[in-house]
């Protein structure tokens, strides 16, 4: 628990002040208390109930003062974000190296599946964006909870030359701008003390198996991603083993006939050339880092799906501060309430009848 009025709480020296009125109190009457020959007497004549009801009104008027006091400054709890005050941003590459059959049948197939199947497993009412980056960046699907199309755009995916992780960060970050007010869009300047404060809701998913060679710096715009309190989390995917790059013809787009390292278009599908896993892992740990994140590699589509099967814990389930100055100051309110009413109650003066 935060407070937003940490000052406020000095309030809280109205507790002390009360034990010390009470103890100065009950010195002063034993001062002037009259002695009598046998305090059994006395004893015997006062109800045994009455010495614990005269506590109970003053403790309980005392917790009151504690919790209101509290509740002046102004306490804040963390809570969870419910799914539908959310937004994901799934950016997948769809770069040439993407047709790499070290994850069989190839990585944007496998990428795919895993990708159809985390949509699926979201809850009902989550917002999910789709982003995809080559030599550029393109948002394909705007946040949306409409399932159906987010699916048929995931299998629209086409590879083609380079890969521009910073576009596709850049990408999201305005995707999510025009959903969360609280999210200015890139290009904006931000106010002094921008990036200070809890995160946004809303989280950047970037799933790459290469490195940056297009466009913005990853790290430029996760500094970008990090001034609006977002969290980008990076997922390095392929393995080290060399493998032939082979695509369908439904899978490469028409700038990918021939690609920089040599590979060509024939035989009915996508094919030549043998490559290694090129991932950037200190870039991509870089991003997460910077932006709250965190970095995950997965060298199989078993992995992949385990990664995003487990995304949404950290991300769908976020924390973010609720200020809760109400319900202090509602308990503090029915303590005092109680204190003062018992204390009539059981201090009232009952009528003496004749006879």
């Amino acid at each position: 628990m935060s407070f937003t009025w940490p000052w406020a709480l000095a309030a809280l020296l109205a507790f002390p002040a009360l034990l010390g009125y009470r103890w100065w109190s009950r010195r002063r009457r034993r001062r002037e208390t009259v002695r009598l020959p046998s305090i059994a007497l006395v004893r015997a004549a006062v109800p045994a109930g009455s010495r614990w009801r005269r506590r109970i009104p003053i403790w309980l008027f005392a917790t009151g003062l504690v919790v209101l006091a509290t509740g002046a400054a102004r306490p804040q709890a963390s809570v969870p974000v419910p799914a539908n005050s959310t937004t994901i941003m799934l950016a997948i590459d769809s770069s040439g190296s993407m047709c790499s059959t070290d994850v069989p049948p190839n990585r944007l197939t496998a990428a795919q599946q895993s990708a159809r199947e985390f949509v699926n497993d979201q809850p009902d009412g989550a917002r999910i964006g789709l982003v995809t980056f080559s030599s550029t960046a393109g948002l394909l699907v705007e946040p949306t909870t409409d399932k159906k199309a987010l699916i048929a755009a995931i299998d629209t995916l086409r590879t083609a030359r380079g890969t521009a992780i910073g576009l596709a960060i850049l990408t999201s970050v305005d995707a999510i701008a025009e959903v969360n007010p609280d999210v200015p869009p890139t290009g904006v300047d931000l106010p002094a003390g921008g990036g200070t404060g809890d995160y946004e809701p809303d989280t950047i998913v970037v799933l790459t198996d290469g490195r940056n060679t297009q466009g913005v710096d990853p790290t430029t715009a996760a500094g970008e991603a990090a001034a609006r309190r977002l969290r980008v989390y990076t997922i390095g995917f392929g393995t080290t083993q060399p493998s032939a790059m082979v695509c369908n013809r439904d899978q490469v787009s028409g700038d990918a006939a021939i690609f920089g390292d040599g590979s060509r278009f024939g035989g009915g599908g996508f094919g030549g050339g043998r490559r290694y896993q090129n991932i950037d892992e200190p870039t991509l740990r870089e991003v997460a880092d910077l932006t709250g994140g965190e970095y995950y590699q997965a060298g199989d589509a078993a992995e992949l799906t385990r990664v995003l099967r487990d995304l949404p814990s950290n991300i769908v389930l976020q924390k973010q501060d609720m200020e809760i100055t109400v319900w202090f100051a509602l308990a503090g309110a029915l303590l005092v309430l109680a204190a003062v009413f018992l204390a009539q109650w059981w201090n009232r003066t009952r009528p003496r009848t004749t006879t």
